[in-house]
């Protein structure tokens, strides 16, 4: 008797599926939910010496907020939680270089300093985030790639916050089983 490949992946997803109801699966946004709450503002000190880059920013934490914590942002006299976000000066590592020894590749890392206020408690937070890019031999980055990289590289601090907070609320909840 042979059985139809379709009926081999309906038995396997029902597995999956299973495995995840029956270990009591969340996903992780449901946690950083607990803890943030369903409520969240958000503002990001300007930096004097790169305010182009102080928007990209203010940008990628706004739609974080929202697709990962599926939470609305609002005013923050109306907000459960107010986020303050600075950013650390981008640097630019060469990290790939062509067979002249022109480099050809670099990694953009930039670091988020994040205070979370929630029912009148502050908790700080440093995040780290990195892209790496490539470029022409022996060109110069230009204000494109730079901002692409800092938009990318400030995302990935982002979920790198996220995680953390989801941790949080992990956490909580364990000793609330307690």
């Amino acid at each position: 008797m042979k059985v139809s490949l379709y009926a081999k992946h309906m038995v396997l997803l029902t597995v999956v599926a299973t495995v995840f109801l029956a270990c009591g699966y969340q996903p992780s946004s449901k946690y950083a939910r607990q803890i943030v709450g369903e409520k969240i503002s958000t503002s990001v000190v300007i930096s004097a010496l790169d305010p182009e880059n102080t928007v990209i920013i203010k940008d990628a934490v706004d739609s974080a907020v929202i697709s990962v914590f599926h939470s609305a942002l609002t005013s923050r006299q109306n907000s459960q939680t107010h986020l303050n976000l600075s950013i650390t000066n981008p640097s630019y590592t060469p990290v790939q270089y062509d067979a002249n020894g022109f480099v050809i590749g670099y990694r953009m890392s930039i670091a988020l300093n994040i205070t979370r206020q929630h029912n009148g408690l502050s908790k700080g937070y440093i995040t780290h985030g990195t892209y790496d890019f490539a470029v022409d031999p022996n060109a110069v980055v230009t204000e494109q790639q730079r901002f692409d990289a800092i938009k990318l590289g400030a995302a990935k601090a982002i979920r790198s916050f996220i995680a953390q907070v989801s941790a949080e609320g992990a956490r909580a909840q364990e000793k609330e089983k307690e």
